[in-house]
């Protein structure tokens, strides 16, 4: 016991040392020359068992070697990686860059530093202020600010004619988007925005509603991906969804409460044949499962534990039930909405994992700024809920990995640890294959011979080159926090 204990409080002692940019030590938010990871077990991202203990050697922005460096080599800095894993950056495909919420300011360091402190190295940002998501790109390629890589795919949804769809992509391209969102289209609309995005080599993806098109219509149109899963179920109809006769789907109770009731009326073989034309075309699914988790656990999703010194009350505030703030539809739920929920995980994850086996790519997005889910938190639960769905945590770090890296299109340059791509690493305390709640930035409770034991989080995230040191980024989101609801008792109250 004492030994584990030791152990346990050594490491500390070294992370502490670390902090501070001691001896060798990366120094926060400084790009060394040569940065080495030694005695580190590697999990590549490419679906392989991990390796080592070993050491992996970083050059400037790249990945240079994977193996045992010898003290000739001289790296600048130095991370102990004993005890720990090394995985690829994280790859969130469904961020939005957010710098209020619910009416009130909140800064976007606090997000960017969630991200990176979650081991979150890049973002497919879908859908935020265009031009101002173009500056924060600029500023987090730069290293202005701390913060992931930024794929910025603006969104489009309907306007009055195909012309003006193609208008507003070729607009879009001109100021240098990586891709294009696509939201609720009739489908002439839809085949215009497809058709010219080809035309500038602009991927896509799109948001399915209650709608004309469905996952037929991207399957045969050749999008790059779907987000959530609106679409899918649809196309397996036999007719119209039962809806009631006073459904209005402005109403978000409504919308919501009888998307809890879809998946259930699919036709299971025509759902496979949906599954079987979405992989022959190509098409990734993003599920992001952990978005839509509150509607079957409304309890567990307002009550987590990272809610009470992280939690920024400007989201706090978008957060709480109001249908003026979309996704918080939470007035009168019910314990029956719940268990048409816990019925349309089940159906929607066995879907999920089929279209996995038929061959389809399967990535993770967290859409983070609604339905009390938290930037960063929300990607880990979306790994933990991809475990759910059947999949190893192998097979779910590549998700997180690789197959965002090929959907983003590029898969040649990052997504795993090889000797020529980009150094987007996290180092973490423990092993995520064991046990995926190592990556939440808070940390987990683990067992010592009986006994709960803090451990866990992102000691380091490397994001081309640069390490960001985990504990550091969490002061600095504590301290955010504190000083907004230091303002908020400061402030007048009305009456």
């Amino acid at each position: 016991m004492r030994t584990l204990l030791t152990c346990w409080v050594w490491g500390s002692l070294v992370a502490a040392a670390v902090a501070q940019g001691s001896g060798h030590s990366p120094q926060h938010g400084i790009r060394p020359e040569r940065l080495l990871i030694r005695n580190t077990m590697v999990i590549r991202g490419n679906g392989n068992p991990a390796t080592g203990p070993t050491d992996v050697l970083v050059t400037g922005r790249t990945i240079d070697k994977i193996g045992k460096v010898s003290a000739d080599e001289s790296p600048d800095v130095v991370i102990d990686g004993t005890g720990k894993y090394v995985i690829p950056g994280l790859i969130n495909m469904h961020g939005h860059l957010q710098e209020s919420r619910a009416g009130r300011a909140m800064p976007v360091e606090y997000q960017l530093s969630l991200w990176l402190a979650s081991g979150i190295t890049t973002v497919r940002d879908l859908g935020s202020d265009f031009r101002r998501a173009l500056r924060i790109r600029e500023q987090t390629a730069s290293g202005e600010l701390e913060g992931p890589q930024i794929f910025l795919y603006p969104f489009l949804s309907s306007r009055r004619t195909p012309e003006a769809m193609r208008e507003q992509i070729q607009e879009w391209a001109k100021l240098g988007c990586d891709g294009v969102k696509l939201y609720s289209l009739d489908r002439d609309l839809l085949e215009a925005a497809v058709q010219e995005a080809k035309k500038w080599k602009l991927p896509t993806t799109i948001h399915m509603g209650v709608e004309e098109t469905t996952a037929w219509d991207v399957a045969r149109l050749g999008l790059t991906s779907l987000e959530h899963w609106y679409g899918v179920p649809d196309a397996a109809l036999d007719g119209l969804q039962k809806f009631p006769s006073d459904f209005s789907y402005s109403n978000e109770i409504h919308r919501f409460r009888w998307a809890g009731r879809l998946w259930r009326e699919a036709n299971p073989e025509k759902l496979d044949a949906v599954l079987d034309a979405m992989v022959a075309a190509g098409v990734c699914w993003d599920p992001t499962l952990a978005i839509y988790e509150a509607s079957r656990d409304l309890v567990r999703a307002q009550h987590k534990p990272w809610f009470r010194e992280h939690l920024h009350p400007a989201l706090e505030r978008f957060f709480e039930p109001n249908l003026n703030s979309h996704g918080s539809y939470f007035i009168g739920w019910t314990n029956t909405d719940e268990v048409y929920w816990k019925e349309n995980y089940r159906i929607w994850m066995k879907a999920l994992r089929a279209f996995a086996d038929k061959g389809g790519v399967v990535c993770t997005g967290e859409d983070a700024g609604f339905i009390y889910v938290m930037y960063g938190f929300g990607l880990i639960r979306e790994m933990e809920l991809h475990e759910e769905s059947g999949f190893s945590t192998l097979e779910v770090l590549s998700h997180a990995t690789r197959n965002g890296a090929q959907v983003l299109g590029v898969g040649a340059e990052r997504g795993q640890i090889r000797p020529g791509y980009r150094a987007d690493l996290a180092v973490v305390n423990g092993n995520p294959l064991e046990n995926l709640r190592v990556l939440y930035p808070t940390g987990t409770d683990v067992n010592v011979e009986g006994r709960p034991v803090r451990s866990g989080g992102v000691e380091w995230t490397i994001k081309d080159g640069i390490p960001y040191h985990g504990p550091t980024l969490m002061s600095t989101v504590r301290e955010i926090v504190r000083d907004a609801r230091a303002q908020d008792e400061e402030a007048p109250t009305g009456g």
